[in-house]
């Protein structure tokens, strides 16, 4: 009995256990496999919608720089069109005057014929000065008909033109909208990584009233984090920064890079002045709180190009009593996730 309870007691369970924590380690690299090649796939689809952006902007760019040399150009055939104009009115003159004189010279060409003798030489000077006349107004028509067929094609020419100009604004307008649809959907992909940082962050720090959402911004009561006219984190507050820090760490890491976001920390203090040699004002404290809960989150592996630190003051209360309980409300420290 003795050599049976010494074999039972030496069963080697070892190979067991290795065949379990081999099938679940297989298990977690499989599950990780999954997540790294979802994590390639939405990759590539955004970096092909920033290539379109990118080009969208250029094509934009190029139709502006086109519209601007077209809105020259009809300019310029404006100005040569109302020369143009002008000239044609000076020749018109100049041949109506012409014709005058020679209707002048020929009436006195048919009165010297009636006269005899000494008339017959100034008769002669007067159909030299109507041939001369004449030829001058024959002319100014082949000017005035030159200068119309100028005019025509200029007009043609700005009718091309400003058919071309509301083309590419057409096509400018077009760019635009889908510029804007691209934007829309950066804005709507941030607000998604909000929304899940938001909830994330409610699960981790609990259902707790002086934590709260509002619009979106993440507000803490400044009595979790600090004690009374202190800008040093409390032990406390450490804790609920290092679970904000976590989660920020988990949904930052998921957001793309072409994703400009950036945690803005604000602090806010009451109504009631503080003096003292550390803080002269309200403007101090809060500045000085907003950039502690910052420097936490940097120690908590946040990069700190990801952050900003701000403070406000009294100047933007939440509650404008003056009640205590209106003072607490508006002592507070907000979270924003939002875009650079």
């Amino acid at each position: 009995m003795a050599r049976i309870r010494r074999r039972a007691r030496n069963v080697d369970y070892w190979p067991g256990f290795v065949d379990a924590l081999s099938t679940m380690l297989i298990i977690i690299l499989f599950v990780l496999l999954v997540f790294t090649l979802a994590q390639l796939f939405l990759s590539q689809i955004l970096a092909g919608r920033n290539e379109a952006l990118a080009s969208l902007n250029r094509q934009v760019a190029e139709l502006a720089d086109l519209l601007k040399m077209e809105k020259a150009s009809s300019e310029d055939l404006r100005r040569t069109i109302g020369a143009l104009s002008a000239q044609l009115q000076a020749s018109t003159a100049a041949r109506d005057q012409l014709n005058a004189q020679l209707a002048d010279a020929q009436s006195a060409l048919a009165a010297a014929r009636g006269q005899s003798g000494d008339a017959q030489g100034a008769l002669d000077a007067e159909r030299k000065v109507s041939a001369e006349a004449k030829a001058q107004v024959d002319l100014l028509n082949q000017q005035i008909a030159a200068l119309r067929s100028e005019l025509a094609r200029i007009a043609r020419a700005l009718e091309l033109s400003e058919a071309k100009e509301k083309e590419q604004q057409v096509q400018i307008v077009a760019l635009g909208e889908r510029l804007n649809r691209a934007l829309a959907g950066k804005v709507e992909e941030l607000a998604r990584y909000r929304s899940e940082f938001f909830g994330r962050l409610r699960e981790v720090l609990g259902d707790r009233p002086d934590i709260r959402i509002v619009g979106d911004r993440f507000v803490f009561q400044s009595e979790v984090l600090f004690d009374s006219a202190s800008a040093e984190l409390a032990p406390a507050g450490r804790a609920q920064i290092a679970g904000l820090a976590q989660t920020l760490k988990e949904i930052g890491a998921r957001i793309p890079n072409d994703i400009n976001w950036v945690l803005r920390v604000d602090g806010h203090t009451d109504k009631r002045p503080i003096k003292n040699a550390q803080f002269p004002s309200n403007w101090e404290l809060s500045t000085a709180r907003a950039i502690s809960v910052v420097k936490f989150l940097v120690e908590s592996g946040i990069p700190a190009d990801r952050l900003a630190a701000t403070g406000f003051g009294e100047y933007q209360p939440i509650d404008p009593g003056t009640s205590e309980d209106a003072w607490r409300k508006n002592r507070r420290i907000e979270l924003k996730l939002t875009e650079r």
